[in-house]
């Protein structure tokens, strides 16, 4: 197969871990018989710096002509401390996501059984997590009409959502979960909003043209604290964007790391594939981000293509660096590796996957057998 990846690597770490995934993805196409064009593109901090707009109509040409897109993180601490910023690195996602029609954000989040002592959470909570959130994305409040008065005293913002937005993540919702447990959860505010009882009604109806699939509803506070207390409860999430931001980024503590979550922002047309955590700007250049949460993107984007078989070799890639304790520092205070070295075993597991020891010597003494 031949795929033209848009490559927006971003900004602080995001060059660095955007950096191993394609190095994933070459392993991948070496081995498969593939090939991948990356094609760079500027976005976030970086691109205002250059171009005075967080997302030049360059960048959003060359995502809507490639195949897919390849993020890494947007933010500077330059803009984030400065609230009278007329132009702001996040517009550039929020503005990307609308114009490419990226409505549903997924998100899968597991626990690793190697890692169950890096969670906050109790090894007998978390033990067996296997949660897909699917958020909805172009929607909602962080899209609605937003007004202050002239005082300045006075502020609203707006959430509003349509039948049809709700119809087309839930139908996605309600596959994904055909594919898993058979087990859908609605997270709304059903007693106090309007709009989430909508959702309640449209995916009710919906839920019609999907018997082998269990649906429940939860509010939101009570999902909240279910993710803590039960998490293994959950199989498929699906919520609206305010919601889904939230719940997702509490649901990252159950792995022990923020740097293992990779996620798939899916329209009708486009894809686009990014790790969660941000652009975690202190670490910049100093090789200690965590780079599995970029890989595990890159292997999401390879199952949109339904390369699932090059998609599961670069997972178990991931599962194994994690086994043998390959990894930064955020999971491994007593030998941790770089960046770099964790990307470059992940990457020979990939071309050598029964050569696994082998690789773990070369990795440990700075050398990689990637070709």
């Amino acid at each position: 197969m031949k795929l033209e990846i848009a490559v927006l690597s971003g900004d602080g770490i995001g060059p660095e871990v955007t950096t191993q995934a394609i190095k994933a993805l070459e392993a991948v196409a070496h081995s498969y018989d593939h090939t991948f064009l990356f094609k760079e593109g500027l976005v976030g901090a970086i691109a205002i710096d250059k171009t005075g707009d967080a997302l030049p109509q360059e960048t959003l040409d060359l995502c809507a002509q490639t195949d897919a897109v390849l993020f890494g993180a947007i933010g500077d601490p330059k803009y984030d401390n400065n609230p009278s910023a007329k132009v702001r690195p996040e517009q550039g996602l929020l503005k990307l996501r609308k114009e490419l029609g990226l409505y549903a954000n997924i998100r899968p989040v597991k626990a690793y059984p190697t890692l169950l002592e890096h969670s906050p959470l109790k090894r007998h909570i978390i033990e067996g997590t296997d949660i897909a959130i699917y958020r909805e994305l172009t929607g909602g409040i962080y899209f609605g009409k937003k007004s202050l008065n002239d005082e300045g005293t006075v502020a609203s913002d707006l959430c509003e959502y349509s039948k049809e937005e709700i119809e087309r993540i839930a139908h996605l919702a309600f596959k994904e979960a055909l594919k898993r447990r058979k087990k859908l959860t609605l997270v709304d505010k059903a007693n106090v909003l309007e709009s989430s009882r909508l959702w309640r009604k449209v995916v009710t109806e919906l839920a019609k043209e999907y018997p082998d699939v269990q649906l429940d509803f939860m509010f939101v506070d009570n999902a909240a604290m279910q993710l803590i207390l039960n998490p293994k409860a959950f199989d498929v999430i699906l919520t609206e964007n305010m919601f889904g931001d939230i719940l997702s980024d509490e649901a990252s503590v159950i792995g022990g790391s923020i740097g293992l979550l990779a996620s798939a922002s899916i329209g009708d047309k486009f894809a686009m594939f990014e790790p969660i955590h941000g652009s975690y700007p202190q670490a910049t250049g100093k090789g200690i981000a965590n780079p599995i949460a970029a890989i595990l993107s890159a292997a999401m984007l390879l199952r949109h293509f339904n390369l699932n078989e090059e998609a599961a070799v670069i997972e178990q890639g991931v599962e194994k660096a994690l086994e043998l304790h390959i990894t930064t520092p955020d999971l491994n205070s007593h030998q941790p590796l770089s960046t770099q070295k964790v990307g470059d075993f992940i990457a020979d597991y990939i071309a050598n996957p029964f050569d696994t020891n082998v690789n773990f010597e070369n990795i440990h003494v700075g050398q990689s057998t990637i070709i």
